[in-house]
């Protein structure tokens, strides 16, 4: 499985990745492709998205932790580690 979530694809990026995923809420996208398309479409976040665009990849693993997750350029949510799990910190708003 491979998820994508982005601050703001650029248009051509977005309707290529419309090919491969459903997009259940604007700039998040999710698919069950298979490992080497999700390769390919990896690669080709990383050429054609800038750094602007904010993009963080989950994808499934066969080893532990089952994931991997990767960003390009700064995202809305900070990402860390604990223990080699890579996590992401969601902030809890009041109200």
């Amino acid at each position: 499985m491979l998820v994508v979530v982005a601050n703001d694809l650029p248009p051509a990026v977005r309707g290529r990745m419309k090919l491969w995923f459903t997009e259940p809420r604007p700039n998040v996208f999710v698919s069950g492709i298979k490992d080497s398309v999700a390769e390919t479409v990896v690669s080709y976040l990383y050429k054609h998205c800038p750094p602007e665009a904010g993009v963080m990849i989950f994808r499934s693993l066969n080893r532990t932790p089952g994931f991997e997750l990767t960003s390009i350029g700064p995202t809305r949510k900070v990402q860390t580690q604990i223990c080699d799990l890579p996590l992401v910190i969601e902030t809890r708003q009041n109200g």
